[in-house]
């Protein structure tokens, strides 16, 4: 069985490369965290695959993450603590996984790539 992790960024906030790279790290750790042991066991001897989407707004973020949690998928919402280029409190991205490929296509395949 393939193993990825999915992290999914909101494309609205318009983030610069060097902020949208450190959001998707905090998204990966936080997921994989979160995830079944065995499932990041078996991904890590994959090769840790990740995917990484661009979702349109703040909305679908949390339509990903209902639809994750109803499925079994770790996920994590990363919340900004307003240092830099946004205000505080403001949602940044999700991570998804480690799971099955096949189930986070589900959940993550209308989704463009970043």
């Amino acid at each position: 069985m393939e193993f990825k992790q999915c992290i999914v960024v909101r494309e609205d906030l318009k983030l610069s490369y060097g902020k949208m790279a450190v959001q998707v790290a905090h998204a990966a750790i936080l997921a994989m965290e979160r995830a079944e042991k065995r499932a990041v066991r078996d991904w890590k001897e994959e090769g840790q695959r990740k995917i990484v989407l661009k979702a349109p707004t703040l909305q679908d973020v949390f339509r990903l993450r209902d639809e994750a949690e109803r499925a079994g998928v770790a996920s994590a919402i990363v919340i900004d603590a307003g240092l830099t280029e946004i205000p505080p409190g403001t949602v940044t991205a999700l991570g998804l996984g480690p799971a099955p490929a096949a189930l986070l296509d589900r959940i993550t395949g209308s989704l463009k790539l970043v």
